[in-house]
């Protein structure tokens, strides 16, 4: 059965037991007030237009002895039973508000149905997630490039968004260990929307030209081949600086020094692009924990291209692959948890800690976000020591050097705009502007499901951009993180999916509630109980009663 139906289903059943307690109660206090209302009409003294029955009833009731008629009021009202009730049942309501027994009851129930395993929607919405994801890229333009090779700052201007759909369904599926880990392959798609995108593909926009300086760097300490690239750049116009189309710059071009580069070294692909083979394909195979032992495990990765730790940073705890991929978290999240997730662009494990509750189309979350401590340098964060390549060249705070696991290539990460990075890095480009809503990364998640209602995934892709002796061509340019793009991953929960949610959100406000209920209809009960405490009246004898037996 599917999860959000079997949650309503589950949901309901709880619901209609509330719903027949409270039923029975009713008719019971019900019941209770008919006697009530029937002794006190058969007391009552003969009025105009009384009936027959009213009448004899109360001539029956007049006949019986004083002592009689007490005891026979008070077994008939039993209105001590429904003092003591309603104190049980507030006591009751107050021990299950305390103990938590129904939101146990649900966690327990969500854990059980949160599951990879055929046939579950837990299960169908990894395999196809059902809401649209978009890609944007914002490029930055450079417009002072004779000035920057002369020792100026780099001035950049903005231009985006251009906007992807993504699709990334995840394919070669392939359980394993009885249904305890999957195996595939996650293959992600980007297909253009013209409409939601600034301009073409084929705008052009001047940024930092990585070919040449990835060969540069290559062959710093080769005078002999140092000198020929030299001569070939300024031959064909090559600098540190290229223009190219936005197309290019993503999906990739051939460039001229990597072609002319190959002959000397064959294995060399003469193709560069930011995400140059990363359309329509996929970047190695996971395996996942399916959550069938322990709902804590949903979706974590336990192997990625078959190993558990990566290579490329310098400590074990860097080199470590931790949680999920970022697109699923397991069920039953609390705001004191820490949320991994491993991701291959940036070639690392990252975390996320509870920042506020957020309502995202009617159904509360709470939203998660990595902390500054994560980019820390390693005298605010130790920890991060590891990440510093070689080993002690730390560059500071908000960046991470990815070249290791980048072939080479002088890229360095960070936030969009340098967004809680060292202040140093935002002063040496002119155009920075972090701002937190437009640059921070934020995933907002429905706590007892653990589905993802929004994500706004950030990264900037920097240079590395340095003057090199050997390279003539690097002129007097100032080291620099230069800014290329930054994009921005966003998906929000589709509708059909909200709707469904919508409903396990309200039932589940119900059935959390009904110790409330439980309290709320002992004190309509404790307060019926006081009313008819002070309106019963001990009735009067006749005036035959009333005669004195002993007369003086």
């Amino acid at each position: 059965m599917e999860l959000m139906d079997s949650l309503s289903l589950s949901l309901s059943l709880s619901l209609s037991l509330s719903l027949s307690l409270s039923l029975s109660l009713s008719l019971s206090l019900t019941a209770r007030f008919r006697k009530v209302t029937s002794l006190c009409l058969c007391s009552r003294d003969r009025v105009e237009g009384e009936s027959s029955s009213t009448l004899l009833c109360r001539e029956t009731w007049n006949i019986l002895p004083v002592q009689t008629r007490l005891k026979t009021l008070a077994e008939t009202t039993e209105t001590p039973s429904l003092g003591v009730f309603s104190v049980l049942l507030l006591v009751a309501g107050i021990c299950l508000e305390v103990s938590k027994v129904f939101p146990h009851f649900l966690q327990s129930m969500t854990k059980q149905e949160v599951v990879l395993r055929n046939g579950t929607e837990a299960f169908e919405a990894w395999e196809e997630p059902p809401a649209p994801i978009y890609m944007q890229f914002y490029f930055f333009n450079l417009t002072n490039p004779l000035e920057v090779m002369d020792g100026e700052r780099p001035a950049v201007v903005e231009k985006g968004p251009y906007t992807y759909r993504e699709y990334r369904p995840m394919e070669q599926v392939n359980f394993q260990d009885n249904g305890t880990k999957v195996a595939a392959v996650n293959t992600k798609t980007y297909i253009f929307e013209r409409n939601m995108s600034r301009g073409p593909e084929s705008d052009l926009i001047r940024t930092a030209n990585v070919p040449a300086m990835t060969v540069m760097k290559m062959f710093e300490y080769d005078p002999i081949l140092a000198s020929f690239i030299n001569a070939y750049m300024r031959s064909t116009g090559e600098g540190l600086f290229t223009t190219r189309t936005v197309g290019e710059l993503l999906w990739g071009y051939e460039d001229g020094l990597l072609k002319a580069l190959k002959k000397l070294k064959p294995d060399l692909d003469d193709f560069f692009g930011l995400f140059y083979k990363n359309n329509a394909s996929n970047d190695g195979e996971y395996i996942f924990f399916t959550g069938q032992q322990n709902y804590k495990d949903f979706a974590r990765v336990d192997t990625w291209n078959t190993k558990s730790s990566l290579n490329w940073w310098t400590s074990d705890q860097c080199n470590m692959i931790n949680g999920t991929n970022g697109a699923f978290f397991h069920p039953v999240i609390t705001t004191n948890e820490t949320l991994s997730i491993f991701s291959s662009d940036l070639c690392r494990s990252i975390y996320a800690l509870y920042e506020e509750d957020v309502t995202v189309k009617a159904i509360p979350g709470y939203r998660f976000i990595p902390p500054s401590e994560v980019f820390a340098n390693r005298t605010l964060n130790p920890a991060n020591a590891g990440f510093c390549v070689p080993a002690g060249n730390c560059l500071g705070s908000g960046v991470l050097n990815v070249s290791a696991c980048k072939q080479g290539a002088p890229i360095i990460m960070s936030s969009p705009h340098f967004y809680e990075a060292d202040e140093k890095f935002v002063k040496d480009v002119f155009g920075m502007r972090p701002d937190k809503l437009m640059h921070q990364t934020a995933i907002d998640i429905h706590p007892l499901t653990g589905i993802v209602l929004q994500l706004a995934n950030r990264i900037q892709i920097n240079a590395y951009v340095e003057k090199i002796p050997t390279f003539s061509i690097t002129g007097n340019v100032r080291t620099v993180i230069f800014p290329m793009l930054y994009l921005n991953e966003s998906v929000v929960i589709d509708d059909a999916s909200a709707k469904k949610l919508q409903t396990i959100v309200v039932k589940q406000n119900v059935v959390e509630n009904i110790p409330f209920m439980l309290i709320g209809l002992a004190i309509l009960m404790g307060g019926a109980f006081m009313l008819l405490m002070c309106r019963q009246k001990v009735p009067e004898g006749t005036s035959a009663e009333r005669t004195p037996l002993l007369s003086s």
